[in-house]
């Protein structure tokens, strides 16, 4: 049984849309024999918080796939928000939207959930919530420590091709310039009201969940499939099964 966390409920979405330059098919491309997709509804069923789940698509075939996993489809995605330069913050309002006016349904909390990051835990998600709330934040999105850090040995191109350092402040070593991070396109979570006011990720009060990148690969292309595909093979070898 889902525990309520402070009255509040709690709608995860997934958003899955057919269309994929980097990695084509990628939501329901077979990993280690499971759509893609699969991981993350898992994920989501597993949290302790989430009362409902559904997936937001434009493919009739990634929703027929979402369901046999044991989530929800209530409307298929209009293919203007489902284009390359399609905004998921649009597509996030138009399920907020269709679930109200056509269902008359109301929660609290939304939970954005991508399919093309399979290695974050369901505890990722609940220490996301719960975050939100303890901190009486407006929303949360999830990081991992930066690869590169800009603040040093940065290297920019003159005009003519010379290379020179980026002036970013005068640091000895990595260690010693202030940490950055990359926000991993794996959990956001907002107040519903707040995402339907500000319409971004970012707000007054907006607070991180920093997670470890072996747990915050993002799936663009083959290279990252099969980055994901060794890590969980790897993982199911030690009795983690994912």
């Amino acid at each position: 049984m889902k525990k309520m966390i402070k009255n509040n409920k709690v709608l995860c979405v997934i958003p899955a849309r057919a269309g994929s330059k980097g990695l084509p098919g990628k939501n329901i491309k077979k990993l280690l024999g499971k759509p893609l997709i699969a991981y993350t509804i898992k994920q989501a069923k597993g949290s302790k918080y989430i009362d409902r789940i559904i997936v937001s698509t434009d493919s009739p075939h990634i929703a027929g796939i979402s369901r046999r996993y044991g989530v929800e489809t209530p409307f298929i995605r209009p293919k203007k928000l489902a284009t390359d330069k399609s905004s998921t913050v649009d597509a996030l309002l138009h399920a907020i939207c269709w679930l109200e006016k056509e269902e008359g349904y109301e929660f609290d909390i939304l939970v954005l959930l991508h399919a093309n990051a399979p290695l974050r835990k369901k505890e990722d998600i609940d220490k996301c919530i719960e975050l939100l709330l303890s901190e009486n934040a407006d929303n949360v999105f999830s990081v991992t420590e930066a690869h590169r850090n800009p603040y040093f040995n940065m290297i920019k191109l003159t005009p003519d091709k010379r290379a020179s350092l980026i002036e970013k402040g005068n640091f000895s070593s990595r260690q010693a310039a202030p940490k950055v991070f990359d926000m991993n396109s794996s959990i956001y979570v907002w107040r519903k009201a707040v995402l339907k006011e500000t319409k971004s990720v970012f707000s007054k009060n907006t607070r991180v969940y920093i997670m470890p990148k072996e747990r915050s690969i993002d799936i663009d292309d083959y290279l990252d499939f099969q980055i994901a595909e060794m890590l969980l093979r790897k993982k199911n070898l030690n009795g983690k099964k994912y």
